[in-house]
């Protein structure tokens, strides 16, 4: 929240330098963000006016102006479309200077002399989301003339002296995004009085609220103020309201509007005021929406309604979405004469959810969203009428109606100051311990050593137990203050499990053979069904869905993470990412009778000029032989829709499906728009690690060498690599070390239906240099086993 601390210094007295209370506020828990000192690097510009305007008589865009200062009269040339004789101007004079390191300096403009410059807003670093449109374009053009003086420093007139301090708010302190609130904090922290503005409502005797207030739904509307104020003056506000609330990043409009404004910067308290002309039922009826219902708001846009949201009506037509935005038929006009102000509170969370649905958001929402004191309506209300009578914009109604049915009753918390004392560690004298919470406002009665009765402000709807009694002395006595302490008790060092374990070493082993980790949402599309093709009935579709989504594309909790795994691919190759490898270790949550069941799956995903199936495989391998996962088998995958039927496999062990993997089914890659191929798969993670063997055997390096074999084999084409290879190592006996495939190939050498496989067999003994003769009869059986078993032939050319 923005706060100008010249403003602030109207409710207590700050006797410190800027940076100084910015510190000391953040250290009782109201931090600051940012401190921007206005006005820092303008010097030399003055307040002046336009005498005359004359053309240019070398440039067809320029024009010759005399600008009085006051103690002068300067000739002006500018280019400006905006000015006007009479106008009244910001003007750096010669050897003035505007932020950015801008000096400006008496020069000639094709041929005539110029004096100095007319500013606009952005040269005064203004931002021009706080000033009338009509100034943004061009010059700054200064109202309310009465109120300045030729010659006069801008700084002092626009309020460029001063600072402005961004406060980070927490969302539980609602009553600290005012200006009253963040000096209730400034004046605790700083030991100092609070200086509430002094409230008095005169009225006038001949001007009455002759509107009835009436609240169907007093479970939404808590509180509903309405007060008639006749003979109004729409008008520009005086300059100090309007610098007010430009330092607060709002921009002046008009003087009901800004009294509005004003006042809800200045309590926190939002307000509306409605065309007193359009409530000709003269009664206000706050009601919910009506099904169907639509209605069009103060930004011109046609809303559609529910039930659960809440209206402000004069009985028959809508006049304002409760808490949120006023509509476009009780807009104030210029010729408006007469007015109904609004002053009320509402629930919280209604106007939370109504601001979502209807994707509208404003500065009375965000403060209604998060909760208002219901004292604060009337001392609102009687302050806006106090600033009507103050500005002479119309005359009050002496009386109001004040729809109040279930007052709230003051909190009361019982706490033990002792206990309070003792958690925090510190030895805090009683009067010390009370006075602290009375400087917060709260009001306390000793009952005895061991319980306080504490009176909880009405505008602290964040207190609500004794912890929260805690954390107030905690913060206001300064943390900082609170004394240091030894830990006590048994220190234990901590130690991964053997999941945490299991997990780092499959993490280390994808990175290594060049796979990055990913991490995605687990609330997903249900689209990302069919953009994977999983059938209709299959069980991945039954999936969790979110009470409160964000959006449907997060609305359910995902059932499979290649859908976020493919979306990672996607987005890799739109930004023209020749190649790229990814895994993703996530949960996946399957619907149960009680709770859902959370279950950690790996998902990889691939893709690249020289990547194919055999490297997702290899990578799934590698994986697998680091977490000491064996015994398992590979076998062609077909019926898996999101998969291409003749590249894809499934992964077996013991009888049971723990994976799958393969490229990507052709009708998959049409769905997210992809062109080239890519490789992907899952893995039941929980699976693996409960039947790996992390156990590490070590051998001893061999001290003699070993025989080689070649072999290549003509086989039919159903007939698997995997199957060969369990044929060799069933039969190869002790001597063989290991078995690969090194070629594959069909051709015109091979007949129809035949492929050619070759292997590199190795044997080897621990003992002794093999011979031959110690090879052959291994080397034998092997060759008779894969005939009898699989028909494989030797290769003879």
């Amino acid at each position: 929240m923005l706060v100008s601390v010249k403003w602030l210094r109207d409710y207590v007295d700050i006797n410190e330098d800027v940076k100084s209370f910015a510190d000391k506020m953040t250290m009782t828990g109201t931090k600051m963000e940012t401190i921007e000192y206005l006005g820092q690097e303008i010097e030399g510009v003055v307040v002046g006016k336009i005498l005359e305007i004359n053309d240019h008589p070398n440039a067809e865009k320029l024009v010759i102006t005399k600008v009085d200062i006051g103690s002068e009269v300067l000739q002006i040339v500018t280019g400006a479309k905006n000015i006007k004789v009479g106008d009244i101007i910001p003007l750096a004079t010669n050897g003035s200077s505007l932020p950015g390191g801008v000096k400006i300096k008496t020069g000639k403009l094709r041929g005539e002399a110029s004096e100095g410059m007319m500013c606009s807003a952005k040269e005064l670093g203004i931002s021009e989301d706080v000033i009338e449109p009509y100034k943004k374009d061009g010059i700054y053009i200064l109202d309310n003339l009465d109120e300045v003086k030729l010659g006069q420093d801008i700084k002092e007139v626009m309020g460029l002296n001063d600072a402005i301090i961004d406060f980070e708010l927490t969302s539980n302190r609602p009553d600290c995004r005012c200006v009253v609130g963040i000096a209730r904090e400034a004046a605790a922290t700083l030991g100092e009085e609070i200086k509430y503005p002094e409230i008095e409502v005169k009225g006038d005797d001949s001007v009455e609220t002759d509107v009835d207030v009436i609240i169907e739904n007093d479970e939404l509307c808590k509180r509903y103020i309405a007060r008639v104020v006749k003979d109004v003056k729409i008008e520009k506000s005086p300059m100090w309201m309007q610098k007010r609330l430009m330092e607060s990043g709002v921009r002046p409009i008009n003087n009901i509007v800004d009294i509005t404004n004003f006042v809800m910067l200045e309590l926190g308290q939002p307000m509306h005021a409605f065309n007193l002309d359009l409530i000709d039922t003269k009664k206000i009826v706050v009601r919910n929406a009506k099904e169907g219902e639509k209605f069009s708001t103060l930004d011109k846009q046609e809303r559609d309604l529910d039930p659960e949201m809440l209206m402000i009506t004069n009985g028959e037509k809508s006049l304002g979405v409760a808490g949120i935005m006023g509509g476009l038929n009780s807009l104030i006009k210029d010729d408006t004469t007469e007015i109904l102000l609004e002053s009320a509170i509402f629930k919280p969370e209604n106007i939370r959810l109504t601001s979502k649905k209807l994707g509208l958001r404003s500065e009375s929402s965000s403060r209604f969203e998060k909760g208002i004191d219901e004292n604060l309506a009337m001392t609102a209300m009687n302050r806006a009428c106090q600033l009507i009578e103050l500005l002479g914009a119309g005359k009050v109604a002496h009386n109001y109606n004040d729809a109040y049915p279930n007052p709230k009753e003051p909190q009361v918390i019982y706490v033990s100051p002792k206990k309070i004392i003792g958690m925090l560690g510190m030895d805090l004298p009683m009067d010390k311990f009370i006075g602290i919470l009375e400087s917060l406002e709260f009001k306390c009665e000793e009952e005895s050593d061991e319980r306080m009765k504490i009176t909880v402000p009405s505008f602290r709807l964040d207190i609500v137990e004794d912890a929260d009694i805690l954390e107030e002395i905690a913060r206001m006595y300064g943390f900082d203050n609170i004394p240091a302490h030894t830990m006590k008790g048994n220190n234990t060092a901590g130690v991964k499990t053997e999941s945490q374990k299991y997990i780092d070493i499959l993490k280390n082993k994808a990175t290594a053979i060049g796979l990055y980790e990913i991490l995605t949402y687990s609330f997903v599309s249900p689209k990302s069904m069919d953009l994977l093709n999983v059938p209709q009935d299959s069980d991945l579709r039954d999936a969790l869905k979110l009470l409160n989504p964000l959006g449907e594309d997060t609305s359910i909790m995902r059932r499979t993470l290649l859908g976020n795994m493919m979306n990672v691919l996607v987005t890799n190759i739109s930004k023209n990412n020749e190649e790229a490898r990814f895994f993703e270790l996530g949960s996946v949550f399957v619907p149960d009778a009680q709770l859902p069941k959370e279950k950690k799956v790996l998902t990889l995903g691939m893709y690249g000029p020289d990547i194919d199936f055999f490297d997702l495989k290899g990578a799934i391998e590698e994986i697998f032989d680091s977490v000491g996962f064996l015994d398992y088998e590979i076998l062609p995958e077909k019926t898996n829709t999101t998969f291409h039927s003749g590249r894809c496999a499934k992964i077996v062990h013991k009888g049971v499906n723990i994976g799958v993997f393969g490229e990507a089914h052709p009708e998959v890659l049409k769905n997210y728009g992809l062109k080239k191929r890519v490789y992907i798969g899952e893995i039941d993670s929980e699976y693996v690690f409960e039947n790996s063997d992390r156990t590490i055997i070590y051998t001893p390096v061999p001290k003699y060498p070993s025989i080689t074999r070649d072999i290549a084999l003509v086989i039919k084409d159903e007939v698997y690599s995997a199957d060969i290879e369990n044929v060799i190592k069933d039969n190869g006996g002790e001597l063989l070390e290991s078995v690969s495939l090194f070629d594959i190939y069909t051709g015109e050498q091979i007949q129809e239906g035949y492929k050619s496989l070759a292997y590199n067999i190795v044997f080897r003994s621990m003992d002794k240099t093999l011979t031959d003769d110690d090879v052959e009869p291994a080397y034998n059986k092997i060759i008779k086993a894969l005939d009898e078993k699989l028909d494989a032939k030797l290769r003879d050319k």
